[in-house]
């Protein structure tokens, strides 16, 4: 399979007033969080949260900032998640495609919504129980 792309659109969850950007994102099952470059971070002008000691795919770590909260938006799906500051593209991964039931079509190359929930994102919450009265 080759590299799969996404546009998606990034807002800062805080404040209504900055406009969203839509971003090509790549889009990444094996990575675990949503990336930003700085310039992007800027331009949303997001808070720095926190520091995290990242590895990247060549073995190397790094300490990032952490900044959100963000809104991504995909399709009908959106979710609120931080982002690592590090790279010079947009990477979209696990944690924000799980949160919004996206799956990578392998068939396509794309991103789409989930196939089994197309009309609103399905989860699974462990440990949920009801209560028989």
């Amino acid at each position: 399979m080759g590299l799969v792309r996404a546009d998606i659109e990034l807002a800062n969850a805080r404040d209504d007033a900055l406009r969203p950007m839509i971003v090509n994102a790549l889009v990444d099952s094996g990575a675990l969080h949503l990336c930003i470059p700085q310039q992007v971070a800027d331009q949303l002008d997001l808070p720095v949260l926190d520091r995290r000691q990242v590895t990247i795919a060549d073995g190397n770590s790094h300490t990032v900032d952490y900044v959100g909260p963000i809104r991504v938006r995909f399709q009908n799906r959106q979710c609120l998640v931080g982002a690592l500051v590090l790279g010079n593209e947009t990477l979209l991964g696990a944690i924000p495609m799980e949160d919004m039931d996206v799956v990578i079509s392998p068939s396509r190359q794309s991103l789409t919504v989930n196939p089994n929930s197309p009309n609103i994102a399905a989860s699974l919450a462990m440990g949920f129980r009801t209560s028989h009265a």
